[in-house]
């Protein structure tokens, strides 16, 4: 009798083992990476607002430049030969894709340097993101620093102008898509952000010609992230958007489509370089649109006294360290 009574409560636990088994791997499966990433974002005060707030600053007077290198640890991201034909003193030479590496090596405050500012604040974004929440780009990059660098003069323009692609209609109504997915060998949400960090990172910057989004704008899905007066001040790409503050915690971010290439643009590109790196953690398809509104139309009479557009007086001449 007691043989029959252990061999019927075996047989009774099998099935529910069974099925807890299968509950468990069906739970496994339905593992939604990207809601866990996002989630931690935003409980750990990482939305997009935080993460480009103050994230630029411009080079000093001259008069404040040893002051202004001392209080920074400064990465370069340039190449080495461009590194080599002029740096500011001290600075530590690194490709984009092992800039954790050396901001491990910081013992101050972080300046990433480029040669325009647009690839050094998508670094930025993504030091911010991995917990370096005071590092900041140099705005205009080396362009700003020393006139013998400027790469943004000869960007500029006004391609826009007279194009049928570029309008003042309103804005388009915003849709509500479906967020991106991406597959996670962990579960723990800081681990899963430090694995996206380091994809973003391995594949670089993301960026995508002005004059090709203004020729085909219906193959992207293009968001100005400008304020409402802008908008319609400047005029538009023809269908462009204009989700600001994009925040992922009020739903914003889902009013991009992740069925298409997601170009930001702005002022300077050097926003846009932030929020698309951001963005491709989060799983979007997205690039930033290079040189933003000063290549689309920097002759507007839109801009009015503002420091986004770029003037070639802007360009100091500050000193520079030539070789390694």
């Amino acid at each position: 009798m007691n043989k029959l009574m252990r061999l019927f409560l075996i047989l009774a636990f099998v099935p529910a083992l069974v099925l807890t088994s299968c509950k468990k791997d069906n739970d496994d499966t339905n593992f939604d990476a990207q809601k866990a990433l996002t989630k931690h974002l935003v409980a750990n005060n990482l939305d997009i607002n935080t993460i480009i707030g103050g994230f630029v600053t411009g080079a000093p007077a001259a008069a404040d430049v040893n002051t202004f290198i001392a209080a920074k640890y400064i990465i370069d991201i340039r190449t080495a030969d461009e590194f080599a034909a002029g740096h500011i003193a001290d600075a530590h030479r690194v490709d984009l894709k092992d800039i954790l590496t050396e901001a491990a090596k910081a013992n101050k405050p972080i300046l990433v340097v480029c040669k325009s500012g647009q690839t050094a604040t998508h670094a930025v974004a993504l030091l911010r993101l991995s917990g370096y929440a005071d590092a900041v780009a140099l705005k205009w990059g080396m362009s700003g620093w020393n006139s013998t660098l400027d790469i943004w003069t000869p960007n500029t323009g006004s391609i826009a102008e007279g194009n049928a692609n570029w309008t003042t209609d309103a804005a388009p109504a915003n849709l509500t898509y479906a967020s991106p997915k991406f597959s996670s060998a962990d579960t723990i949400p800081a681990n899963i952000l430090k694995a996206r960090v380091a994809a973003v990172l391995a594949e670089g910057f993301k960026s995508v010609n002005p004059a090709d989004v203004l020729a085909n704008p219906a193959n992207f899905f293009v968001n100005n992230y400008f304020n409402e007066t802008d908008y319609a001040g400047f005029g538009h790409v023809k269908g462009a958007y204009r989700i600001n503050p994009l925040l992922v915690g009020d739903g914003q971010v889902n009013f991009l489509d992740p069925s298409k290439e997601v170009v930001t643009y702005c002022y300077t590109g050097q926003t846009s370089g932030a929020i698309t790196a951001y963005l491709r953690v989060i799983g979007y398809n997205a690039k930033s649109l290079m040189w933003g509104m000063n290549k689309f139309n920097n002759a507007s009479s839109a801009w009015g006294e503002s420091v986004n557009k770029w003037k070639p007086s802007m360009a100091k001449n500050l000193p520079i360290v030539t070789g390694n």
